[in-house]
């Protein structure tokens, strides 16, 4: 396969996200790892670092109780306001990279990193997962899904 030339199932995979007809599933974890072409390592290593030393800090001069008071706001911080950007973000970012480039999509298909989920005007839903053909996926979609 030409790397330049992009199949005719690419476009239509992202006409269906388009109208909502297909979603795009992530793994999260994967991709939000040191390595992956979408690890941000300020967004994940500078809150973490922000709120040990600022625990360290409330321990060492004021005093252990307010440490783990600090440590424990921190970590909520961290998951209920850090953690969902991140997510998004790298969900976002991944979405960005497999939908401009069939080769990043393969690759990534064949790692197991991303799905594909459909739920068709009859109620039926489907879901490509890596060992099913996501070209396939998206043929079969368009005779189910075009009236």
């Amino acid at each position: 396969m030409n790397p330049d030339v992009e199949s005719p199932e690419l476009g239509e995979l992202r006409a269906l996200l388009n109208a909502e007809r297909v979603r795009l599933g992530v793994h999260i974890r994967k991709m939000n790892s040191p390595g992956s072409p979408v690890y941000d390592y300020w967004e994940n290593v500078v809150p973490a670092a922000l709120i040990l030393f600022s625990s360290f800090g409330a321990t060492a001069f004021i005093h252990f109780y307010v440490g783990a008071v600090v440590l424990g706001l921190g970590c909520w911080w961290w998951l209920a306001k850090v953690q969902p950007k991140v997510k998004d973000g790298v969900f976002h970012r991944t979405a960005e990279l497999v939908l401009n480039n069939e080769m990043q999509f393969q690759l990534l298909w064949s790692r197991g990193i991303l799905t594909l989920y459909a739920k068709l005007p009859d109620g039926a839903e489907r879901v490509a997962t890596r060992r099913d053909d996501w070209r396939e996926f998206v043929r079969s979609l368009r005779s189910e899904v075009t009236p």
